[in-house]
């Protein structure tokens, strides 16, 4: 009686998936794999874009603070960093350096034209575009 159950099977259709089955199932799982990854790509973009836009924030708030202390601009981040009013320099989460910060130096001051002009406000130095559009280097 087993025999005749096999092939009862058989005759059904029962013996599997067919090739269109699995390439259906493989078409949907890429699918889902590059959305995946797609998303992932734009999280890891975006909370760089967080970052920069925090150190940015610490960074020129820290500038104000100097400057409201003692009526001039500091002459470098590192200056900022001597002075207690940041632990460190941030590193641009765009360039991977602490070095590539675009300092904006301050107008020299017409009361004292011989003092040198200090950083004014400080900017990322990448190049690339962020998600809404402009430039990293704009922010």
């Amino acid at each position: 009686m087993a025999s005749w159950k096999t092939t009862t099977d058989r005759a059904r259709g029962h013996r599997g998936f067919t090739l269109i089955e699995v390439m259906v199932v493989m078409a949907i799982i890429v699918i889902l794999a590059g959305v995946g990854v797609a998303l992932y790509a734009n999280s890891v973009t975006r909370s760089k874009e967080a970052v920069l836009k925090e150190d940015l924030f610490r960074m020129r708030d820290a500038i104000d603070q100097y400057y409201a202390d003692r009526n001039e601009y500091p002459a470098s981040l590192e200056a900022l960093v001597a002075e207690k009013y940041m632990r460190n320099v941030p590193v641009d989460p765009f360039t991977s350096s602490r070095d590539t910060w675009q300092l904006t130096m301050s107008e020299p001051d017409p009361t004292n034209p011989a003092g040198d002009p200090g950083v004014f406000d400080v900017k990322s130095g990448s190049e690339l575009t962020a998600i809404d559009g402009t430039l990293y280097a704009d922010w």
